[in-house]
């Protein structure tokens, strides 16, 4: 008989089949890892990436004593400050900011420039600042001089021994920072607080005297400090801000409203009127920048409406209450002679006057939300 013999299978081993299989999946995958490496992109980078790295500390003083300090222009940015736990320290935050705290600081002078936000004083003491910014406001605070530059109604709350003056300020760089800030130096409403907690029979804020002199209270830089490279002055005629009598008492029963329509020398001509008016004895009371829509020259010119509407549309206006004795005539004199190829609207009598003061600067309040 014979013997059936099967021929001899080529089927591998299991034992070589997963040495073969190992070997060829590690050269796969070293193929795959340098093809990988190959076409690699590099991570993506956002914006927030490649932002300046903050350090928390160049935003703030805290835990001083006797010393002088703060931040020289261009150190800020627009960026938010906190001051605190200070004591008989001379402070110049001298450029624009977002906001700035001030909590717990005693015997300190203090010099801040234009703040888009808010100013917030809290548990301070003996304190005598200059500021500027769109709001103001303190809680129990004792004791503090501010000579102020604010867009709204400046507000204090458990607040005694109060005093408030119109801002008088300057630095070579303070213009384009309150330009930065957003601030106009036309809308200051400096004298016009408002009390949350009121006492009866007790004052808890007033008004400095009209010939306060702003460095007797807050001193200029200390010459050897870092400080004493800006120039600083506190002259009114000098300052940013045009100083105003605000809610003093009005020495005439005379006032005029003197108004200059939106142009490109909107501000330097204010400005002139104001030297103009002053060397001729009278007294800036108020001032606004405010924009206007038809309707609201309708109301608030009346009867010389009609040649004022196509000049509101170039931008906001600026408006100025003079008062003294006789100036609703030197106004109309120095509208023609002065200005006379500007844009204005004068009040043309004393008997109406009064009545165009209030219409322009109660629709301004309103407008501001005062």
């Amino acid at each position: 008989m014979g013997c059936w013999f099967s021929k001899k299978s080529k089927r591998k081993s299991p034992d070589k089949e997963a040495t073969t299989t190992l070997e060829e999946n590690t050269t796969t995958g070293n193929n795959i890892s340098l093809s990988s490496n190959a076409t690699e992109e590099p991570p993506k980078q956002y914006s927030w990436d490649k932002r300046e790295k903050v350090d928390p500390k160049d935003f703030m003083l805290t835990g001083l004593k006797d010393a002088t300090v703060g931040r020289l222009p261009g150190k800020l940015n627009g960026q938010q400050f906190v001051i605190q736990d200070c004591d008989n320290c001379k402070i110049f935050v001298l450029d624009h900011s977002a906001t700035i705290t001030i909590d717990d600081c005693t015997n300190c002078c203090i010099v801040m420039g234009p703040v888009k936000g808010s100013v917030f004083f809290r548990d301070c003491k003996d304190i005598k600042c200059v500021v500027a910014c769109q709001q103001f406001r303190t809680r129990d605070c004792q004791k503090m001089e501010v000579f102020l530059c604010c867009a709204t109604q400046p507000i204090i709350e458990a607040s005694t021994g109060m005093k408030f003056g119109c801002f008088q300020y300057y630095y070579p760089e303070l213009a384009f920072h309150f330009k930065d800030a957003g601030l106009s130096i036309f809308n200051n409403n400096w004298s016009n607080v408002h009390d949350f907690t009121p006492v009866s029979g007790e004052t808890n804020w007033s008004l400095l005297p009209e010939d306060t002199v702003v460095l007797d209270h807050v001193p200029a830089p200390d010459p050897e400090s870092e400080f004493k490279s800006v120039r600083v002055s506190a002259e009114a005629s000098r300052s940013i801000v045009p100083m105003t009598k605000g809610g003093r008492r009005k020495e005439s029963d005379e006032s005029c409203l003197f108004v200059f329509f939106a142009g490109e020398y909107t501000t330097a001509n204010a400005r002139k009127l104001i030297d103009e008016a002053s060397g001729k004895g009278f007294v800036l009371i108020q001032t606004k920048e405010v924009s206007m829509r038809p309707e609201d020259v309708s109301r608030v010119f009346q009867n010389n409406a009609e040649g004022l509407l196509e000049w509101i549309t170039n931008g906001p206006v600026t408006a100025l209450e003079l008062n003294g004795d006789g100036v609703v005539e030197a106004c109309k004199s120095m509208a023609s002679d002065v200005f006379s190829g500007t844009k204005v609207f004068v009040s043309d009598n004393r008997s109406t006057s009064s009545r165009d003061v209030d219409n322009f600067f109660n629709f301004a309040d309103m407008q501001m939300g005062l």
